[in-house]
């Protein structure tokens, strides 16, 4: 009982330490790079079979669940349904960042299929994070004013993080207005497309990032998927003003989509310490400022699916598809001392991590 306790004193000052030095002056750890590399070679292949069955079982249950919601009569089975629903299309959803790392044709189709069941009726085609999550794995852009999915949360007002979840709230409106609105418009007013592309054509939290014009194949997917998720908000708004679609249940539906962005963007919110000043980070350093939550513990496969609980190693193997991180971790931990670095990316629970966060702001 008291070594246990003494190793969790030590763990907890491991921490503290780690917190105090600046993420610019961590150095390679060229031992657990080479072993990351060396025992998870055989773990690169994405499997088709597992992608199609885990992400249209999700889609398929994510819609029964808004269905349920919308027709149910008694009140505790259409709560029942929405909480399906939001847990089920997040999952769903959480592909977008599968779709960032396969390789063109590892598994033949999975865009099309995950833009034509999730991204388009959603209002997020994958084109919003292909060529943005990309930027965030560059070895020296991570973390830095050209990071599009960063900013040093921790060392800015406590009252950022909050913020940031009350404009995911509210993202479904955005959406439906950019898509339903200020695209179409965009189509004859060029001024209004290129400020559209640069400023709301990602998702981002740097409010400073502005995305380049698409080219070449990219722009024809870009083209596609955009005018798809606009014939589907024109729809929506559409039918919903002459009456068609009851306003209920279209409400209803976007609350469950503004549920499942909210759930993902604390989940986005906790991937990371948030510790860098805007220095170009060692590999290393990167992966000490993610964030593992591995086993034991069920819930982070709920708040953070697709293998996103294992959001260090995939900064550190981005190669490895989400059904082989939970091995890439066992074999790691395995095979590396206690004192590598590796353990010190580890963490337990979202509360946990979600004070942590919130207290780091408030220190600075």
């Amino acid at each position: 009982m008291l070594m246990t306790r003494f190793a969790r004193d030590m763990s907890a000052a491991v921490r503290d330490d780690d917190a105090r030095v600046p993420k610019s002056a961590i150095r390679d750890d060229m031992a657990m790079i080479r072993a990351a590399s060396e025992l998870t070679r055989d773990l690169v292949a994405p499997n088709p079979r597992v992608y199609y069955a885990d992400f249209v079982g999700s889609a398929l249950l994510g819609y029964l669940g808004i269905a349920i919601a919308i027709l149910a009569q008694p009140v505790w089975v259409a709560v029942a349904g929405a909480l399906v629903g939001i847990l089920a299309l997040y999952r769903a959803g959480s592909f977008i960042h599968e779709i960032t790392h396969l390789r063109p044709g590892a598994v033949p189709g999975f865009r099309l299929v995950w833009n034509l069941m999730v991204g388009i009726p959603m209002l997020a085609p994958s084109f919003m994070y292909e060529g943005i999550h990309s930027l965030h794995h560059n070895r020296t852009k991570y973390g830095t004013v050209d990071d599009p999915e960063y900013l040093p949360l921790a060392l800015m007002k406590p009252w950022t993080v909050p913020l940031l979840v009350v404009l995911a709230a509210f993202a479904p409106l955005a959406l439906l207005l950019r898509y339903g609105i200020l695209s179409p418009l965009s189509a004859v007013i060029p001024p209004l497309r290129r400020f559209l592309v640069a400023r709301y054509s990602g998702l981002v939290i740097n409010p400073m990032f502005r995305r380049k014009p698409p080219e070449g194949d990219f722009r024809r997917a870009w083209l596609w998927q955009e005018t798809g998720a606009s014939l589907w908000a024109l729809a929506l708004i559409g039918l919903t003003a002459t009456g068609v679609l009851p306003l209920r249940g279209v409400a209803i539906f976007l609350g469950i989509v503004s549920a499942a962005l909210v759930l993902n963007q604390i989940r986005t919110l906790v991937a990371h310490l948030w510790e860098n000043d805007g220095s170009v980070l060692t590999v290393t350093a990167q992966f000490l400022d993610s964030v593992n939550v591995p086993p034991p513990g069920l819930l982070p496969e709920i708040w953070a699916p697709v293998g996103l609980r294992y959001h260090a190693i995939h900064h550190l193997l981005p190669g490895v598809p989400y059904h082989n991180l939970a091995e890439a971790h066992r074999r790691l931990t395995t095979a590396l001392p206690t004192d590598s670095q590796y353990h010190r990316a580890n963490r337990r629970g979202l509360g946990r991590l979600v004070r942590q966060l919130m207290a780091g702001a408030g220190r600075a």
